[in-house]
């Protein structure tokens, strides 16, 4: 886990989750907005990702893996004693969802970024068809993700970075495969155990990873007293990597700032 504090006086701090595959080192340029807009950040890298375990790179023996890691993140969060904001981008977002319907959170605001509730690309009819076998004989057993950097953003620049990047990961088990999927499930049966707290959802229009079809559709079941939804028109997955990012930042900074607003403090 990392910390990185606001340039200047701070007026919350932001929570990012990453999603799969990647690190936090992806995300050198929101950590730098965030701080320079006066934001402290809070985050780290998610079991079984970045340099937190190569032995185990692509697997967990179980999603909750990540829930308890983002628990130290929070917790790290309140030792500023600042509102707090959770940022989770696609399995990040699904983290950040699952986090706020098993436990209440003392959260100002949460932004989802492209959330993984649902798959564009499903794996291979066979795959399906055997892994639920394998998940129990042998659920370390590995395939490729199916994921390359042309599938993620627009953004030459970060294409090349994501092509010689090896902490980048390439293979996943048949148990995290099968954690992903039901908790997939898990978010839009246990849409009622949300928590109630301001939602900012936006999802790249031409999204070719996650399922944006599923991710409307959970966003209107959601029976928040707050939410914004917001479909960035032609770009992929990534939203905050494509070459419109500095306007999606500044969307969700307007969020950020108007939940501060309500709440009193001066921004």
């Amino acid at each position: 886990m990392w910390k990185w504090e606001a340039e200047g006086a701070a007026k919350a701090v932001i929570v990012i989750i990453h999603g799969a595959m990647e690190h936090h080192g992806r995300y050198k340029w929101l950590v730098q907005m965030w701080r320079s807009s006066g934001y402290h950040v809070v985050m780290g890298d998610l079991p079984g990702q970045g340099i937190t375990s190569r032995a185990s790179r692509g697997h967990i023996d179980s999603f909750d893996e990540y829930l308890d890691e983002v628990k130290i993140w929070i917790e790290a969060a309140y030792e500023y004693s600042l509102p707090v904001f959770l940022l989770g981008h696609s399995m990040g977002g699904l983290v950040a969802i699952r986090l706020l319907q098993e436990e209440e959170w003392d959260i100002a605001g949460v932004i989802l970024s492209s959330p993984c509730l649902g798959l564009k690309k499903q794996p291979p009819k066979m795959m399906k068809a055997i892994s639920p076998g394998l998940n129990i004989v042998f659920p370390t057993y590995k395939v490729d993700s199916g994921l390359s950097p042309e599938l993620v953003t627009r953004n030459p620049e970060v294409r090349e970075s994501d092509l010689n990047d090896s902490l980048y990961v390439t293979k996943i088990s048949v148990r995290w495969y099968s954690e992903l999927t039901q908790s997939m499930k898990d978010a839009f049966e246990e849409i009622p155990d949300l928590q109630d707290v301001p939602l900012l959802v936006m999802q790249g229009g031409d999204d070719q990873v996650v399922d944006k079809k599923m991710v409307r559709e959970w966003f209107n079941y959601t029976l928040q007293s707050e939410k914004q939804f917001k479909e960035w028109p032609n770009l992929y997955h990534e939203i905050f990597n494509e070459p419109e990012r500095e306007d999606v930042f500044n969307y969700a900074l307007g969020f950020v700032e108007t939940r501060l607003k309500i709440l009193g403090y001066v921004v």
